[in-house]
């Protein structure tokens, strides 16, 4: 494994920044390595998006934390954001994986999520760990913790396309067990 090699994957919405990144955690898994932090899942109703869970990698635990019927004063678009969930579930799987795994995942680190002050300083925390780290990162926004990220030099993006989709996840492995892949 690469010791500090930090991985962003971007692409549109839709694109399947979330399936490529939890197949490479299930590759990764296989290899015998823990992996520790949180994954945002979309709520569908009649194929429509209208909310999102986040989850903690290693416990399970899910709750929604963005929902178009939720009254909140954060908002994005139509969403309702609950920052306390977000934090309680997201920011505390984040700290956990710092500490307790070899391999850190932040999905995703986007517009609603940026508005907990919490998850921004755990994001930040997390980069400076000397650990591996794959982030899913939001392809449009101009936040100063996205624009921080791209600009790393230890932070290498890749862009998820309906080309590449199925053959990213392999890549992104073999980036992380140290092969030198263009």
């Amino acid at each position: 494994m690469v010791s500090e090699l930090k991985i962003g994957i971007t692409g549109l919405p839709g694109a399947g920044k979330t399936l490529t990144l939890v197949s490479v955690i299930e590759k990764l898994r296989e290899s015998g390595y823990t992996i520790g932090g949180m994954i945002n899942e979309p709520v569908m109703e009649n194929r429509h998006r209208v909310g999102f869970t986040v989850r903690d990698i290693r416990t399970g635990e899910c709750e929604v934390f963005a929902h178009n019927d939720m009254g909140s004063r954060v908002t994005v678009g139509k969403m309702g954001i609950d920052i306390a969930v977000l934090e309680d579930i997201g920011v505390r799987a984040i700290r956990t994986a710092c500490t307790d795994c070899d391999i850190i995942v932040i999905d995703e680190v986007g517009r609603m999520e940026v508005e907990s002050p919490a998850f921004v300083n755990a994001v930040k925390e997390a980069l400076d760990m000397g650990k591996p780290m794959i982030l899913t990162l939001h392809k449009k926004s101009r936040n100063p913790l996205l624009q921080d990220i791209r600009r790393r030099d230890d932070v290498r993006i890749l862009e998820v396309t309906p080309t590449n989709r199925s053959l990213l996840p392999f890549k992104i492995v073999s980036l992380m067990s140290g092969e030198n892949i263009r």
